[in-house]
C-alpha cells in the first residue's frame, strides 16, 4: 500500500478491515504501532474484526496494547512480532511472548531492561519461546552467555535457523561459541562497530555445517590509517580457509579487499615475528593477515574448492549498492588454486545466473535502462555487443537479493 494512502486514509482503512475477518497481513500507518490517537478507530476495528492477523509491531508508546496481548488472547495466531523501544520489564515481556503459541519470529530492539536473564532458567517465569528467527538490535546487555543459555535448550537449539545481531553485547571473538550451539542455523547477520583490534589470543574459527548466508558487517568506530576492523576480516577469512564453513554460499562484508585476501592468505607468512611482510605495501588488511595469523586455531587446512559469492561495499559508503565477486577457494587436498571473478555492482548482474533457454552463452543477459524522453527506453549495448530492443521494454532481469524482514 502506498505510504501516503495508509497515512492519510485511516478511516477508509478502518472501514475496509472491518469486513475482512480472514485478513492476515496489512500495511498499517506508522502511528498505529505507537498507539497514536489518530489510529484508535483503526486499532479497534483490527482487534475486533481481524483475529487471524499474523504479523504485528509494537513501538515506544504502545506498552498498554502490548501487555493486552497476554490478557485478552488477542491474535493468537501471530507468527511475527517486532518490539522496538518499549518500556517493559523482562518478566512482562516473557509472559506476553508465552501467550502467543504460534510465534516464530521476534525482533527486539532498544529495550533498556533486556539482559541475559531473559534467556535464563527461572521456575517462576515462562521461558523465552523457541523461535525460527531472532533479531536483537541495540541490546548491549545481551551477551554470548545469554544466547548460549537460550540455545542450550533442545527445543530451541533444533528450531533456530536465522539469527541477527545489531549492536549487541556479543563479542565477536565469542561468536564461534554461539555458532557451535546452533546446529541448524542457516542465516547469521552481524553488524557491529569496533574500536579495538581482534584480541591477540588463540580463538577457534567460526564453524558451522548448516550456515549458508553470513552477513559479517564489521566497521571501525573511528577513522584511522590502520582500522581495527581489518583484523576481524582476517579472522573470518581464516575461518573460511580452515574449511569450518563448508556450506557457506553467500558472504556480505564491509571490506572490498576480502576476496583478494582469501586468495593470498594461505601463502602469507603466518608468524607474528616476521619483519619482512611482503603484503605490507598493499592494503593494511594484508599486513593484519600476517601479523594475526597465529591467533586463529585450525587454520592450517583449507577448504575444498567451494564456490562462494562475496558481496562487498566500503564501510564509508554504506548507502552504495553491493558488489559481487564469485570466488572459488583454494584447495590443498586436490591441489587446485583459488580463482576469482571480476567484482561488479549488483545492478549489472542478472539474478538468473544459471542462464536461460534463450541465452546461448549459459547466462542470462544484462541490460541498462535509459529513458528516451518519450516514455520508453533506449536499448543500450551490453558487453557482448547486443542491445536490440523495442521502446518501453528490456531484456534480462534485475538482480535481487530477496531481502527478508529478519535479514
Amino acid at each position: 500500500m502506498p505510504y501516503m494512502t495508509r497515512e492519510t486514509s485511516k478511516a477508509d482503512l478502518a472501514r475496509t478491515v472491518s469486513v475482512l475477518p480472514n485478513l492476515r497481513y496489512v500495511d498499517l500507518p506508522e502511528g498505529f504501532f505507537s498507539d497514536d490517537p489518530s489510529s484508535r478507530a483503526l486499532r479497534q476495528e483490527l482487534q475486533h474484526r481481524c483475529p487471524e492477523i499474523r504479523s504485528m509491531k509494537y513501538h515506544a508508546g504502545a506498552e498498554s496494547s502490548f501487555i493486552l496481548l497476554a490478557h485478552s488472547r488477542l491474535w493468537q495466531n501471530l507468527e511475527t512480532l517486532e518490539l522496538m523501544g518499549l518500556e517493559v520489564e523482562p518478566d512482562t515481556l516473557l509472559y506476553v511472548l508465552a501467550s502467543l503459541p504460534t510465534l516464530q519470529e521476534v525482533k527486539l530492539g532498544e529495550i533498556p531492561s533486556l539482559d541475559d536473564t531473559i534467556f535464563g532458567q527461572n521456575n517462576s517465569l515462562p521461558p523465552f519461546p523457541p523461535l525460527t528467527a531472532l533479531r536483537l538490535e541495540g541490546t548491549p546487555s545481551i551477551t554470548a552467555t545469554g544466547l548460549i543459555a537460550y540455545l542450550s535448550r533442545p527445543e530451541t537449539r533444533e528450531l533456530l535457523i536465522r539469527l541477527s545481531l545489531f549492536t549487541t553485547g556479543v563479542l565477536l571473538q565469542d561468536l564461534h561459541e554461539v555458532l557451535s550451539c546452533a546446529p541448524h542455523l542457516s542465516h547469521l547477520h552481524i553488524n557491529e562497530a569496533v574500536s579495538r583490534s581482534f584480541p591477540f589470543k588463540p580463538v577457534l574459527p567460526l564453524a558451522s555445517r548448516s550456515l549458508r548466508t553470513l552477513h559479517y558487517e564489521i566497521f571501525s568506530s573511528s577513522h584511522t590509517p590502520n582500522p581495527p576492523s581489518d583484523s576481524y576480516y582476517t579472522y573470518v577469512a581464516s575461518s573460511l580457509l580452515s574449511g569450518a564453513l563448508p556450506c557457506l554460499r553467500e558472504l556480505y562484508v564491509l571490506s572490498p579487499s576480502l576476496p583478494e585476501l582469501l586468495l593470498i592468505l594461505p601463502n602469507a607468512p603466518f608468524t607474528g615475528s616476521d619483519k619482512s611482510n611482503r603484503f605490507s605495501t598493499g592494503s593494511s588488511i594484508y599486513s593484519t593477515a600476517s601479523q594475526l595469523g597465529p591467533m586463529f586455531a585450525a587454520s592450517g587446512s583449507s577448504s575444498h574448492g567451494v564456490s562462494l559469492d562475496i558481496y562487498t561495499k566500503p564501510p564509508e559508503s554504506i548507502e552504495t549498492e553491493w558488489s559481487l565477486t564469485s570466488l572459488e577457494l583454494p584447495s590443498e587436498r586436490n591441489g587446485r588454486r583459488g580463482s576469482v571473478s571480476a567484482t561488479r555492482p549488483m545492478s549489472l548482474i542478472s539474478s538468473d545466473r544459471s542462464g536461460s533457454p534463450n541465452s546461448g552463452n549459459g547466462r542470462s543477459k544484462e541490460s541498462v535502462l535509459v529513458g528516451n524522453g518519450f516514455g520508453g527506453y533506449l536499448a543500450v549495448p551490453n558487453e557482448d555487443g547486443g542491445g536490440r530492443g523495442r521502446p518501453g521494454s528490456f531484456h534480462g532481469r534485475r538482480a535481487s537479493q530477496g531481502s527478508e524482514w529478519m535479514g
